[in-house]
């Protein structure tokens, strides 16, 4: 336990947090039991970290410990947490909880025995805790997400920016972008976002293509096979998929197409497609009233990794498109729209569109304008949508 401490104390020695994430007003410190899911690479480690270091400065009753650790699988989560409270503990932070076997059955357990105990635990975007039978009705669960446009932008400049609810965009989009013009140019560090900007770990790695590879591959040969079951030898045809929808300028779904192209069914294609959307790796879109059972449109998830898969290759129409998914898919609904692009909240249709190809006599669809300052009407910057979180 001592070294725990120890190592715990040494991370928020060396942790100098640059951005304080919009999550962490969210989330509800009364709760017993909390869960921050995220994908690879989105910050959840320094989530905690942070956590500790705003609500618990200086605290001994609060600890930090990654569940990596051989101390925990050699002596068990439960025995681990009972020895932690014995010693006055109050707070505790686990890391990558999805690792350690049984793990909610012994959270459980932990949540059952020490009524005044909060544990807050990491894990996979992948892992299904709201439906899981030993958490359900006892644990709360937040998305992390990676740094929207906003978020990036403080990081760069250091100034502090409002979010916006995106009604408030469309009711108030030139008064607000006047407000945020005072402070920063948006359109001078829009295209870095796009390369780099949706992961915080750009401001440590030199290499950030290299990284976010890594960082794919890590997910589809052991975060996806892990929690999905899938054997080894079917994990090229994951590669082999994510590159496909990655290429493909129109973003249509051809299940048959699909198929064929990388030798399985069309039953595995979409339970593939589903198991990279619960990974963060692609955004389906489905017709509002279909039920959810055959996708319309596919995206990858963000900006960052289609320009790592495709490079050189990248449609600029579809780059605007996830640009504005990313940051509308954690605050609404989306749905397919055969009128526009999408259809937000079942109130809004949204066309994103180049610089000059707005249709501003069609009042009825919402032009998000790339490479514009300023909008007028019903067209809007579309560098507006990041700061919707």
């Amino acid at each position: 336990m001592n070294r725990l401490i120890s190592t715990y104390k040494s991370l928020l020695k060396e942790r100098t947090s640059h951005i304080r994430r919009g999550l962490m007003d969210k989330i509800n410190r009364e709760s017993r039991l909390i869960a921050v899911k995220g994908s690879r690479g989105v910050g959840k480690t320094n989530f905690l970290l942070d956590y500790c270091k705003e609500f618990h400065p200086n605290e001994s009753s609060c600890l930090y410990v990654n569940m990596n650790n051989l101390f925990i699988a050699s002596d068990g989560l439960f025995h681990f947490v009972e020895y932690f409270y014995k010693l006055g503990g109050k707070v505790l932070l686990l890391d990558q909880v999805h690792k350690y076997p049984h793990w909610d059955e012994e959270l459980c357990k932990c949540y059952d025995t020490f009524s005044d105990l909060q544990i807050i635990f990491t894990s996979s975007s992948i892992v299904r805790i709201k439906s899981n039978p030993y958490l359900q009705g006892i644990v709360d669960v937040y998305n992390l997400n990676g740094l929207s446009f906003r978020e990036f932008l403080e990081l760069e400049t250091g100034e502090k920016f409002p979010v916006y609810s995106f009604q408030e965009i469309i009711e108030n989009h030139q008064e607000i972008v006047e407000n945020i013009l005072k402070k920063v140019r948006p359109l001078a560090h829009f295209e870095n976002y796009l390369e780099y900007g949706y992961y915080p770990i750009y401001l440590a790695q030199k290499s950030h293509v290299d990284y976010l590879l890594k960082n794919i591959n890590l997910t589809l040969e052991f975060d996806i096979p892990y929690i999905s079951q899938i054997e080894l030898k079917y994990l090229v045809k994951l590669k082999q998929l994510l590159y496909s929808v990655a290429i493909d300028k129109n973003t249509n779904i051809n299940i048959s197409k699909l198929s064929a192209t990388i030798g399985v069914s069309r039953a595995t294609v979409l339970n593939y497609l589903n198991y990279l959307q619960d990974a963060r790796m692609i955004n389906l879109l489905y017709d509002m009233d279909g039920n959810g059972k055959k996708p319309k449109k596919l995206y990858i998830h963000n900006p960052n990794l289609l320009n790592a898969v495709c490079l050189d290759e990248v449609d600029p129409a579809v780059l605007r498109k996830i640009f504005f998914l990313i940051h509308l898919c954690p605050v609404s609904s989306i749905y397919y729209t055969e009128s526009a692009d999408f259809y937000v909240d079942e109130r809004y249709q949204i066309a994103v569109c180049k610089k000059g190809k707005s249709n501003k006599s069609n009042t009825s669809v919402i032009m998000m304008e790339d490479m514009i300052e300023r909008g007028e009407g019903n067209v809007i910057p579309l560098w507006l949508a990041g700061f919707t979180y």
